[in-house]
């Protein structure tokens, strides 16, 4: 996942870009969980990684998820809860796709 593909998508190290995929994300998000977004979804984690301005280290990449990265660990974490699948839509499906 390229830095400038997190930053297009809205996510920057000023906040969400007004407009953006990113507020459409959050607006999603939080409608669907109660009116917040929550820590480890999908917008917060792209967020943190749009104001570090840094994803290259979380093995998030073009050819896939890097074995032993933090994004392994996100996929293995997110298929447990989900009886053995990552779901569409996850936290994970979602920053992978960016």
């Amino acid at each position: 996942m390229s830095d400038q593909n997190v930053r297009n998508a809205g996510f920057t190290s000023s906040g969400i870009a007004g407009g953006s995929l990113a507020s459409s994300m959050m607006s999603q998000e939080a409608r669907s969980s109660g009116g917040g977004v929550p820590s480890g979804g999908p917008t917060s984690t792209l967020q943190a990684m749009g104001a570090r301005g840094t994803t290259h280290s979380t093995g998030f990449t073009s050819s896939g998820i890097s074995g032993g990265s933090q994004a392994s660990s996100m996929m293995s974490k997110e298929a447990a809860s989900h009886g053995g699948g990552v779901p569409r839509g996850g936290t994970t499906s979602t920053v992978q796709s960016i």
